[in-house]
This record gives C-alpha cells, structure tokens and sequence, in this order.
C-alpha cells in the first residue's frame, strides 16, 4: 500500500483536489438521498443505515472508498441548517466562504498554542479579536469554542480578578452553563433572580443586590441578550446601572444577541452592552459560521494576567524577551486550531453591511412567521420576536398533543422544530437563522404542524 498523501506542503493541493471532488459528489448524493430536512424514520433507522455504512470501524484492510461511503452516509443522515424547515435550534447554516477557510486551517493545520506553530494565525487572531472586542466597547477577546466555554471563562476571571467566594447572580433565563460553570469552579451557589416576563426583573435584581453580603467585585452579574428559549434580550441599560450602584461584576451572555451588532436596524437593541465587564459572543449563530466560532470579549486586559502559564517548550523566557509571542495565556486550551481564519474571510468577504443585510433578513422571516401564526384560526402566537426566535403552538392543543407534533414531525423527516417550557405551556420554536427561507417555506411549516395536529 502506497504512503497516504499529506494535505499540506507542496503536493497538498494536488492529493486535495480529487478528495475534494468525492466529498463534494458524496455530500451532493446524500442531502438527495435523505430529501428533506432530516432523516426519516427515527433514531433506530439512521443507526442502522450508519452501521451499514461503517461496517468495521477498524479493518485489518483500509477500504479505499471511505471517504465516498461516510461522508454519504453523514449527509443522508444530518439534520441539515440550510434546510429551510430546519429551525429547532441556534444552528446556523454557515456560509461556503467561511467552510471553505476552515478547509485551509485544517490543511494547514496550526495550533494556536506556540508563535512557532501558527506564526501567521497568530497575528490574524489578535488583529481579528481586537477588532471585534471594540465592536462591544471591549478592549480584548479570547477565541473559544462557543457560549458555554466564554461563559466558564468569565466566571474564572472574575474568581481570579476578585477573589474565590465570588457569587453569581443570574436570571431563570439565564443559559444552563452559567450555573454549571460556577458548580466546576468550585463557587457558591448562585443566586436566581426572577424572570416573570422572560427577562431579568431589575427590582428583583435590586432586592437581591442589596440584601446580598460581600465586598465590592464579589457579586458577578448575569444578564442575557438573546435567550435560548425565545430570544429575548434582558433590559441591559437598567442591569448596567444597578451593577455600578452596587458596584458588580456585570457579565452579558450575548452569545445570540451579539450578532444584532452588524445591522444599522437592530443594533440598539443591544444599548448597555458596553458596560459589561464580560462578553459572550458565538458567531456560529447569528455569524453563519461553521462550529466552533466563540469569544469572549473583556473590559480590562488586566484581567487576563489570571491565564498567564510557562511551560519551557512553548513560551521559554529568553524566547519571549526576544520577541516570540506568548499565546498560552489566550486560552484555557493547549492545542486549539485556528479558528479565526473562517472569521477574518467573513468579516472581510461581506463587510459590515453584507453582515448586517443577512442580520435583518432573518429578523424580518421571524416576524414574517409571526404575523402567520398570529393570523392563523388555529395556531397560537407566544409573542412577537426579538430576534429571530418564535414561538407557537397548536390552539386549544395540550402539551402532550404539541411534543407528540414535534416528534412525528421528527421522526418522519419533515420539520425540525425546538420545544419550550414557558407561561407554564410548552410551546414549538422556530430559531430563523437561513437567510435564504421564503415567505412559502414558512407557509408549509405551518401547514405541515396543522395537518399534524389531531382534531
């Protein structure tokens, strides 16, 4: 057996190029094969198609057509995001220039954890990160592999910066890796402040913050800009104030919300963002690129002192005298790709405005659905959207009928559509994150939950 060709180096692009071709034809005949916006027939049907597909995973002989096989096999059976009735979750779709970039980072396939492994993506991540933390009114960002790392990594700064019986305080919206974060740093238990109307109550968030004990710095502030549930934005500005008041910590998980900052339209609903200490933001969600595009953006560079690590081999004294960059403090991780390549050729293929015109198209599907279902004899609307999240469900339905919807949906291929617990009912969700959806892709959606729901 000849020696398996190498993706970079001088002959990379050549042994690339046919596999290129495989993957392609494979990718093309799978989404044709599965014909809708997942697979049909269940967990136990896409397992047993997979198996066959694999059949020994580890063979005394390499199978040449491999590639072909598998990769056809995962297309036939994805849940595919730029399927317009695929809308369960924050799941974009990503563009083919950001794909087609994460292609050449892994190609060439450096690790972000020595100047001497990644010497040009290192530069590219610091000029990228830089601008983008000026975006929220930071100073700095760390690259991450999306919400739930920016948010542990918030708390961490913030235990380092102030001390470890730092207390978070966050809202029932709050995303579930924020009280998980404090459980793996070892903090004590937060407090949850109420959230009546799907957003943090500033008079409960004021009651707590001035019954609750501790030094200035020793409570961290939670707030959210774009809930996971349905999109909606806690009032930032009056958050902002009582945190000053107090003088908290102010932490915003915007890791949805953030994306509004490219449109000239919605921008403003993100007005008190500035003030955080702490951003979160993932652009494999309102950013449209391939998983994983977190950051973390931060108020005081200062307070990345706390990351700073020495190991001799990486980041040896003499070498960072001389000059060589020292990257060990940028990440809890040692060896992480480069994931800001994909994010530096969207920023600079579509520019702010290409950003925001894809922002405010999916916006507009959102309420687009909404005054469907608004106008709808027998459908429910939960609210008007924020973002690009809606909710709905089946009149006069009860839960049991609206999960059962789902899932037949599901199960048979037809729709992807989210669930949630709200208003003590349990609602559809939409998440609209294909720019592409039409008003009659949005119109069988509909049709296909009416003409699933008993009667």
């Amino acid at each position: 057996m000849s020696t398996p060709s190498l993706a970079s180096g001088p002959q990379g692009p050549h042994a690339l190029r046919p596999l290129l071709d495989t993957v392609l034809h494979a990718l093309h005949d799978g989404t044709q094969a599965r014909g809708g916006p997942l697979p049909a027939g269940g967990p136990e049907a896409v397992a047993a198609r997979v198996r066959d597909a694999v059949g020994d995973v580890l063979p005394d002989e390499g199978e040449p057509d491999a590639l072909r096989l598998l990769v056809h096999a995962l297309a036939e059976g994805a849940a595919d995001p730029a399927h317009p009735l695929c809308a369960a979750h924050l799941h974009c779709p990503p563009l083919a220039v950001a794909t087609a970039a994460d292609l050449a980072a892994s190609a060439l396939n450096p690790s972000l954890d020595s100047w001497d492994q990644a010497p040009a993506a290192s530069e590219l991540e610091a000029l990228v990160t830089r601008a983008l933390a000026q975006e929220t009114g930071a100073a700095d960002a760390l690259v991450t592999t999306g919400g739930t790392e920016s948010n542990q990594l918030a708390l961490l700064l913030a235990r380092e910066t102030h001390g470890p019986g730092v207390r978070l305080v966050h809202g029932a919206n709050a995303h579930h890796s924020l009280p998980r974060a404090a459980w793996l740093l070892g903090l004590p238990d937060p407090v949850v402040v109420p959230t009546p109307t799907g957003t943090l109550d500033p008079t409960a968030l004021a009651r707590a913050l001035t019954t609750l004990p501790g030094p200035p710095g020793s409570l961290v502030v939670a707030a959210t800009a774009g809930t996971t549930d349905a999109g909606l934005i806690d009032p930032l500005p009056e958050i902002a104030a009582l945190c000053r008041a107090h003088h908290a910590r102010l932490h915003i998980d915007a890791a949805y919300g953030a994306g509004l900052l490219f449109s000239d339209r919605h921008r403003t609903r993100l007005t008190g963002l500035d003030a955080a200490h702490t951003i979160t933001l993932d652009l494999h969600k309102l950013g449209w690129q391939p998983v994983a595009a977190g950051l973390l953006t931060v108020k005081d560079p200062h307070d990345l002192a706390a990351l700073d690590q020495h190991a001799d081999y990486l980041n040896a004294d003499d070498d960072t005298d001389a000059g060589l960059p020292d990257l060990l403090g940028r990440s809890l991780r040692t060896s992480r790709r480069p994931d800001v390549l994909k994010i530096a050729v969207t920023l600079k293929t579509l520019g702010r405005t290409g950003l925001g015109t894809l922002v405010d198209q999916v916006c507009d599907h959102a309420r687009t659905l909404a005054d469907l279902i608004h106008d709808h004899p027998g459908l429910d609307l939960y609210a008007q959207p924020t973002i690009s999240t809606v909710l709905f469900r089946p009149a006069g339905a009860t839960d049991d009928t609206v999960a059962a919807v789902r899932r037949h949906l599901l199960t048979h291929g037809r729709a992807v559509l989210g669930r949630t617990h709200l208003d003590g009912r349990l609602w559809l969700k939409a998440t609209l994150l294909n720019p592409h959806t039409r008003p009659d892709d949005l119109a069988g959606l509909l049709k296909l939950v009416e003409g699933t729901t008993p009667r």
